[in-house]
């Protein structure tokens, strides 16, 4: 008896993933549970475990294909490696004969039931995949302008924006100019050269970061903070704090606070639009943003503004710990209302962060740094910090932005304000 390995839900928001590794190949014993397969996101990577003891017989997605929830990933048999082996590669010629007859995709969503003229693939003998098609008819593409990565040369959704991001958009819209093609270099440097190809977990965090400028009027505005009032109250509870709550006191503890005691008062920058309505958050769901080996994932501290600084801290190191070990869960990576982004671990002076869509505002913080400030007419060192709130001008006018960003400094600067919730 032959069990299907399918794609699992992804979570919200989340329609499709990539192929990035099997595990197994047909004819290898899989245990019940075992991880067959990595299928990455454009937010998380996910494993997905063996539905049952048997045999791996044959892979229908391969590496690198793009797949939809609940696409077909391959069939778990019964019995030793010969017997897979016989069910991957030994099928009768009926069966040949059908699967290659049957070009026919899946039913489309809603909206995608039928073909549009000029969606056969030139290049291939199978139809685009359903939300390739749907996205050839949004752009204004037929497929012969579309070089397909699947199998039998199908058209995939990561095809069609490839085609796009490379000027290949013919929509009667405005379209964006093609990019220059690059010099070829000399031969004498092309030897000491390595090509790469991007992974789709870092195609897509390119295009959602450039999504994100081309939707929203994000504008940028700046502050700096006095530290001294933060740093002396680290130095003088650290021990206490880390003995009773088994976590070191860090900064993130206190600028989560200092934004969501913000976020209260400028309840703009928390928001988010959807079509012609803004949607305000009555709670903060804080996103962190966190580097990682694969690239940058941002996993979320769920209703911040109800913990406190120790609760922050701990769900902080858990979050980061996950995300380095690739553990993080997509319950882990939804509903972010806002995110700080701390580039001053790498030793950043000053940048101005990309807006994490949908959300309306992301705080950059940076390096701590001496440096002479006047104080009541005389000058001393302190140790400052640049901060940097990224807005949706759309949602938030600039008298809100500055004025958030302001009450974050005065938070800072004077900590017992958000204790005291004033």
């Amino acid at each position: 008896m032959a069990k299907e390995i399918r794609v699992p839900t992804l979570g919200e928001s989340v329609t499709e993933a990539t192929i990035g590794q099997w595990f197994k190949q047909p004819g290898d014993a899989v245990a019940d549970g075992e991880t067959l397969v990595e299928l990455e996101t454009d937010k998380v990577t996910l494993e997905v475990p063996s539905p049952g003891a048997g045999t791996l017989g044959e892979i229908v997605a391969n590496e690198g294909d793009t797949v939809e929830v609940d696409a077909l990933l391959g069939m778990l048999t019964e019995g030793d490696g010969a017997g897979a082996a016989a069910a991957s590669g030994g099928k009768t010629a009926d069966a040949k004969k059908d699967e290659e007859t049957d070009a026919t995709p899946e039913p489309a969503p809603s909206g995608s039931e039928t073909e549009s003229p000029g969606m056969k693939d030139a290049k291939g003998d199978m139809p685009p995949a359903p939300s390739a098609a749907k996205m050839m008819e949004e752009k204004g593409m037929s497929a012969d302008q579309v070089d397909g990565s699947g199998k039998r040369g199908q058209v995939l959704k990561s095809d069609v924006l490839e085609a796009v991001a490379k000027g290949g958009q013919a929509a009667p819209a405005p379209s964006p100019a093609p990019q220059a093609a690059r010099p070829p270099s000399s031969a004498d440097d092309q030897v000491r050269e390595e090509r790469v190809r991007m992974t789709k977990l870092r195609q897509t965090i390119a295009r959602r970061l450039k999504d994100a400028q081309n939707t929203a009027a994000m504008l940028t505005t700046y502050n700096e903070v006095d530290m001294s009032a933060v740093m002396a109250m680290r130095r003088k509870y650290k021990d206490l704090f880390e003995k009773k709550h088994d976590v070191k006191l860090g900064f993130m503890g206190f600028f989560t606070k200092a934004v969501t005691h913000a976020l209260k008062e400028i309840p703009s920058v928390n928001a988010e639009i959807d079509g012609t309505d803004i949607i305000f958050k009555n709670y903060a769901h804080i996103g962190v943003a966190v580097g990682t080996d694969k690239g940058l994932v941002v996993p979320v501290v769920r209703d911040a503004d109800r913990m406190s600084i120790a609760e922050v801290e701990l769900e902080i190191g858990r979050l980061g710990k996950a995300a380095r070990d690739g553990n993080l869960s997509m319950a882990d990576m939804q509903g972010g209302t806002f995110t700080i982004s701390n580039g001053g671990v790498y030793g950043s002076l000053m940048s101005s962060p990309i807006l994490n869509a949908p959300q309306s505002g992301i705080l950059g913080m940076h390096k701590i740094q001496e440096r002479p400030v006047a104080i009541n007419g005389e000058v001393v060192i302190r140790p400052m910090m640049y901060l940097a709130l990224s807005y949706d001008h759309r949602i938030v006018d600039g008298k809100e932005a500055v004025t958030f960003l302001v009450r974050v400094k005065e938070s800072l600067e004077d900590p017992e304000r958000f204790v005291l919730d004033l």
